[in-house]
């Protein structure tokens, strides 16, 4: 026997599944060199996964196979070039009550590879986000660098193009926490010399390479002295720590770099009131005298036929 339906609704029958309890997103950190730096939670919740998402299948079976674990779950790619595409599907199994596990190439999803826009959809669902703490080449090359660890900025990867890696540099050059990069190897160079260029040679630096790994290496020095050992070629996994700026005493930025300062970040966005108590806080000088620097600065442009 069948029953009419009012014309335009659905079935109440396949609703069941959505009224269900939400399921639950596993940020799973992997190792970043060493196998054996492997968290214990990670086998364990390899094979309790309905879904994995990996940054690289092919990686998943060779940390799978080191391990000794026997995954039962649905594999799924989950990387840069299909990450918007997918994470609907993923939230979707979430939503169903499915637990899914995602795991990138190496360290922890989201920090500079996948994960953020699952990360962030699945929270707007509100459905339950955990993670299995792993290996960290942020922290780990932090920690190895020798340089102060107490506060830091991690900036990830530069652009590119020169003249947008020189804004970027420009934007944190009175930075005074340490600041962490990821660059590429065939980039190094290029981006020692601009932080040279933009920090000064002689700011103190750290290039951690291939971390945990049969040939690691971490090479300190000043920015120019890195950046000419690097012109002569680097391989591997590559993450630069930096010194960060030192305080400035009164008197030690005068009225002319205070002003770039201020139209770095006016160009970067900032509205010119923020731009200028940034600048002021991080020259160690009164609001007031950016201010009245930015002032003769415009009034001296507007001079000038």
């Amino acid at each position: 026997m069948t029953t009419d339906q009012p014309r335009g609704t659905q079935p109440t029958s396949t609703t069941a599944a959505a009224e269900g309890p939400k399921g639950t997103l596993v940020l799973a950190g992997t190792p970043i060199g060493d196998l054996a730096d492997a968290p214990p939670r990670l086998a364990a919740e390899l094979e309790r996964a309905d879904v994995i998402a990996a940054e690289d299948t092919r990686r998943l079976r060779r940390l799978t196979q080191g391990l000794g674990v026997h995954t039962t779950g649905r594999v799924l790619s989950y990387f840069e070039g299909n990450e918007s595409a997918r994470t609907p599907e993923l939230v979707e199994a979430l939503a169903g009550g499915a637990r899914v596990l995602l795991v990138t190439d190496a360290g922890m999803p989201s920090v500079s590879d996948p994960g953020y826009r699952l990360v962030a959809a699945a929270v707007e669902k509100d459905i339950k986000v955990t993670a299995v703490p792993g290996p960290s080449a942020v922290l780990t090359a932090l920690a190895m660098s020798g340089l102060p660890v107490d506060r830091f900025c991690f900036e990830g990867f530069l652009p590119r193009k020169a003249g947008e890696r020189l804004g970027r540099l420009r934007e944190v050059e009175g930075e005074r926490r340490t600041l962490v990069y990821f660059e590429a190897p065939h980039r190094l160079d290029d981006t020692l010399a601009a932080m040279a260029e933009v920090f000064g040679a002689e700011r103190r630096a750290a290039v951690c390479r291939e971390l945990t790994k049969t040939y690691e290496e971490v090479k300190r020095g000043g920015l120019g002295e890195l950046a000419a050992w690097a012109a002569e070629g680097v391989r591997g996994e590559i993450t630069v720590v930096v010194e960060g700026a030192p305080a400035a005493g009164p008197g030690d930025v005068d009225a002319e770099e205070l002003v770039r300062r201020v139209q770095v970040r006016e160009e970067a966005g900032e509205r010119r009131k923020e731009a200028i108590a940034a600048v002021a806080a991080e020259a160690g000088v009164p609001k007031r005298e950016v201010f009245d620097a930015v002032v003769a600065a415009k009034n001296a442009a507007q001079k000038v036929p």
